[in-house]
């Protein structure tokens, strides 16, 4: 059996992994972010500005142009990039969007806690 750290380790070792500073001048340029974090995680410690939600139990469903699921934003020709919380569900996910022929996959290296560590900005819910 494998480990899930194993998993994520070679998942990581296959996928490209960006920095903070280059995942924000990717989305500035129009790159296509991608939250995977589950809603809970959102409202607790914010998101990336302008990323597009997609829990991880979904992403395949709406990442597939033939799926009745799928979302427009999922584009497999343009470049997109997910995150998580700190780099294993995205590193995961990036493998298997690969896998279903997505072209420019890349993901946050650390996920969103390495986001915050480099001082870049979160946008928070507004709970009222």
């Amino acid at each position: 059996m494998r480990t899930v750290a194993e998993m994520v380790a070679e998942a990581k070792s296959r996928v490209r992994s960006l920095s903070p500073s280059e995942v924000a001048a990717a989305r500035d340029g129009g790159t296509l972010l991608v939250d995977l974090r589950e809603p809970e995680e959102r409202a607790a410690k914010g998101t990336i500005a302008g990323a597009v939600f997609a829990p991880r139990g979904m992403l395949e469903f709406w990442a597939d142009p033939s799926s009745p699921y799928h979302r427009p934003e999922f584009d497999p020709e343009a470049p997109l990039i997910l995150y998580c919380a700190s780099g294993g569900r995205s590193a995961l996910a990036a493998t298997l969007l690969e896998e279903m022929g997505y072209r420019q996959v890349a993901h946050l290296e650390g996920g969103l806690a390495h986001w915050v560590e480099e001082g870049m900005p979160v946008e928070v819910e507004d709970a009222s």
